[in-house]
């Protein structure tokens, strides 16, 4: 019996440390995977800790990275490609060729009889070789042709459209990267405003709560400022989706990838020192990038002209020829006179001369459509003077408009913080209640977002007037 019971007792050991082991296993599993998963939740957060994005380096990595700039860049290049192309018409024509025939069947030629004393009849003679082959050189070389000339300097003009277009490119990308920056802070200042109104109905809620508690306010009074709160809230949402995609349309227009953890923070409002701009200043738009381009568009037409015209006058050129044959009936190759197989060279110099008599009046009518684009784009120059002229009227306007803004706000501000004075000693006097103070609270902080708010909205229409004034490039080295 003893016996017996000291097996069970070993058997129910036995199970006891298997057990055991397994719930170790099974501990020491949910430990390491519970550190695999601590590992990568930090290494994710590590990775998408968003780095701070300020306006400077927003504006030189959008330069670097987007892709209407990196494509004006290359057009810049392919302009050099085409200046060369010209220049080779230009230089030396220099052609080699070679060649290889074999006559399996000869031609048979008509002699008459008598050249071999055979009155009468006609004797079929082959003429030729079994095997031909020669080895040439040719060179042309243009001694005039008005089209080449003019086309090199074409050429040069559209190396220089593609570097007046692709500074416009870069003008445009700083343009819609730093007024999208600036309207990010000016959504996140509307959202600074939400947030403090909400704090401040929620104080209101929690006074009326108590009120209603003691009898002292209506139970409709207390869910009328919960359906405040809650709007506020949905509102407030509404502004925190409207920043994000925001964000995302910076990092579009930088050409950043858009999963990029970035950060926008808050610029310092103290640096902004508005500025108006006097009635009587006008802008010279006659140095903007946009009339450069097309005053270079306007060269290029003329220059187009004048080759359809060049169409009509006589070309020369100079050509020059040689070449080394070889005949025989055995494969020429390696092979003399001795096997049979002769070789010869033979050389020649030309000029030649082409003159344009009758072209049917084609070339006339080629004229008149380029005299007809260069009309049309001196209109499109003129009606484009007139925008450039209308765009800093209206940016000179608006931004004289911010400043009345500003200085409105500015002057709410000081009656806001007199009123909030004024109320503080009531309350402390017991002359004012705590629901006329937390107003007056709600209204100086609404009057001071509001200033901010207006700060930065003068910065979006400065940017319009410094692209107004053609100084886009300056916002690379500015400060907020």
């Amino acid at each position: 019996m003893k016996q017996i019971n000291t097996m069970k007792n070993k058997k129910r050991t036995t199970k006891a440390r298997k057990e055991l082991f397994r719930w170790t296993q099974k501990l020491r599993n949910s430990f390491m995977a519970g550190t695999a998963l601590l590992w990568g939740i930090t290494s994710s957060l590590q990775a998408q800790t968003p780095e701070a994005l300020h306006l400077n380096d927003a504006l030189k990595y959008a330069l670097e990275a987007n892709q209407n700039a990196r494509k004006a860049r290359l057009d810049m290049e392919n302009g050099q490609y085409q200046i060369d192309e010209v220049k080779a018409r230009a230089l030396p024509q220099i052609t080699g060729n070679s060649g290889l025939t074999y006559n399996a069947v000869l031609p048979l030629s008509a002699l008459p009889g008598e050249l071999a004393g055979q009155p009468g009849t006609t004797l079929f003679v082959a003429f030729g070789q079994k095997w031909n082959s020669n080895f040439g050189v040719s060179v042309t070389q243009t001694l005039f042709d008005n089209s080449v000339f003019v086309g090199l300097k074409a050429a040069k003009t559209t190396a220089e459209f593609y570097r007046i277009n692709a500074q416009l490119t870069e003008e445009q990308i700083i343009e819609q990267v730093a007024t999208t920056y600036y309207q990010v802070l000016v959504q996140r200042q509307q959202m600074s405003v939400l947030d403090s109104t909400i704090r401040n109905t929620q104080r209101m809620q929690d006074v009326l709560q108590q009120l209603y508690e003691s009898g002292l306010a209506k139970k409709i009074d207390v869910d009328r400022n919960a359906v405040n709160i809650i709007n506020l809230k949905s509102r407030k949402q509404q502004l925190t989706n409207g920043e994000a995609l925001l964000v995302n349309q910076l990092k579009f227009y930088m050409g950043m990838p858009i999963q990029t953890a970035v950060f926008i923070p808050d610029e310092s409002l103290d640096r902004i020192k508005p500025q108006a701009v006097p009635k009587d200043e006008f802008a010279d738009v006659s140095g903007r990038t946009e009339m450069l381009a097309l005053a270079t568009q306007q060269k290029l037409l003329g220059y187009q002209k004048e080759s359809t015209k060049s169409t009509g006058l006589p070309t020369l050129s100079f050509n020059g020829n040689y070449s080394y044959n070889g005949l025989g009936n055995k494969f020429p190759y390696f092979k003399g006179l001795g096997s049979g197989v002769n070789w010869s060279d033979v050389a020649s110099l030309g000029l030649n001369l082409k003159v344009p008599i009758f072209t049917g009046g084609s070339t006339k009518a080629k004229v008149k459509q380029a005299d007809i684009a260069l009309r049309k784009l001196n209109e499109d120059i003129s009606s484009t003077k007139l925008a450039l002229n209308l765009a800093f009227e209206n940016a000179k306007t608006q931004i004289n408009n911010s400043i009345i803004t500003l200085n409105t706000q500015k002057e709410n501000v000081e009656l806001a913080q007199q009123v909030y004075y004024n109320t503080t000693n009531n309350y402390k006097n017991g002359l004012a209640t705590l629901t006329d103070l937390l107003n007056a609270e709600n209204s100086l902080t609404d009057a001071q977002n509001n200033y901010s708010s207006a700060l930065l909205s003068y910065k979006v229409s400065e940017i319009q007037l410094i692209k107004a004034q053609g100084n886009l490039r300056l916002l690379l080295n500015r400060e907020i």
